[in-house]
């Protein structure tokens, strides 16, 4: 008996996801179809223009925009970031600094020190 082994496929959502990328700015043959791990792993190690287009300039989706302000997500929402940004609106953010910004990004240097601090607390735990 042989066994049949299928194509692994992901919606183009997920896809979108895994790429970092906007799914509605993606072309209309992305998000109708479905994208293999085949495609996915093609796409990411050689991306066709329109991906590295949609990468350079956006729009991008939240954890995107959040990573590249250097917040969460949460703080993009508190400071009142619903929709995708493009990198120009990124960038003028950015120059602009505004008030929000700086407190989300002071919490989130916060957040990135207590992790680290738990982490050297759990390995002084486990060498014990």
């Amino acid at each position: 008996m042989t066994s049949h082994q299928s194509t692994q496929t992901m919606k183009p959502a997920t896809a979108a996801k895994k790429l970092g990328v906007y799914l509605e700015a993606t072309p209309a043959e992305f998000q109708e179809g479905v994208v293999s791990r085949t495609e996915l792993h093609a796409l990411q190690t050689d991306p066709p223009q329109w991906l590295q287009d949609l990468r350079a300039n956006g729009p991008h989706p939240r954890p995107v925009v959040a990573n590249k302000l250097g917040v969460s997500i949460s703080g993009l929402a508190r400071g009142g970031v619903t929709e995708p940004l493009t990198t120009e609106q990124i960038d003028a953010l950015k120059d602009e600094n505004p008030e929000w910004l700086q407190k989300e990004r002071a919490v989130q240097a916060e957040v990135r020190k207590e992790t680290v601090r738990i982490k050297e607390k759990n390995a002084e735990k486990n060498a014990e």
